[in-house]
This record gives C-alpha cells, sequence and structure tokens, in this order.
C-alpha cells in the first residue's frame, strides 16, 4: 500500500473543486523510467477504469492502474510548498539498483545513468 499525506489530499480535494470536477480523482501511472526507476505522471480522472486500484483518502479518490499500484508499494505522495517549490511529490526508497551497492562501481552515475539519478 502506498500513503497519501493528509497535506497532498487536501490539496488535491482543492484542485478538483476549482475545476469544477469535485467527484472525479487523481489517477498516477507510470510515465517511463531509468536505471533509477519509474517516473510518475498524475492527472485529473472522471472515474476508474476496469482493472484499476482505487485509493481514498480524505475525500480524494486515487486510480492506478495494477502496475503503478505495485510500483509505489511503500511509497508517500505528498504536496509541498516551501516558497520556491509547490506542487505534488511521490516519494520513497532509491530503488537498490540506483545505490552504492549495484556493483556498478558506486551507484548509477558510474553505472552510465549520469545525473538521471539522485
Amino acid at each position: 500500500m502506498f500513503t497519501i499525506t493528509d497535506t497532498a489530499a487536501e490539496k488535491a480535494v482543492e484542485v478538483l473543486e476549482k475545476e469544477g470536477k469535485a467527484d472525479w480523482g487523481l489517477r498516477i501511472f507510470v510515465a517511463g523510467g531509468s536505471c533509477c526507476g519509474p517516473s510518475y505522471g498524475m492527472d485529473l480522472d472522471e472515474k476508474s477504469k476496469e482493472g484499476d486500484e482505487v485509493t481514498e483518502k480524505n475525500g480524494l479518490k486515487v486510480f492506478t492502474d495494477k502496475e503503478t499500484f505495485e510500483k509505489l508499494q511503500g511509497m508517500t505522495i505528498d504536496f509541498i510548498d516551501d516558497g520556491q517549490q509547490q506542487g505534488f511529490v511521490i516519494k520513497g526508497d532509491t530503488p537498490p539498483s540506483c545505490g552504492p551497492d549495484t556493483g556498478a562501481g558506486g551507484g548509477c552515475s558510474s553505472g552510465g545513468c549520469g545525473s538521471t539519478c539522485g
């Protein structure tokens, strides 16, 4: 299971209401990847699709396909606003293939990923 913070749920509900889509939800999907793991995308969606996992938190529905749901295990969806950055983030542990013990001689930058990690 992944975690949705109260802040993220409240901000997403606020966005949905502002867009006139209060009964919609947030779709999270895998949007590509690298040696450091998947990249994720987020969008507004009217309803779940066949086979979706639906997670709810504080009135927010989050839709994910099975692949995305599995990749999000142990991750946290949050909303940050620190004065310089604002937005939804997905936080979690660095994938094992990206750490210093990968056998690639020091992690991703030595393993050919360059600045895609970190």
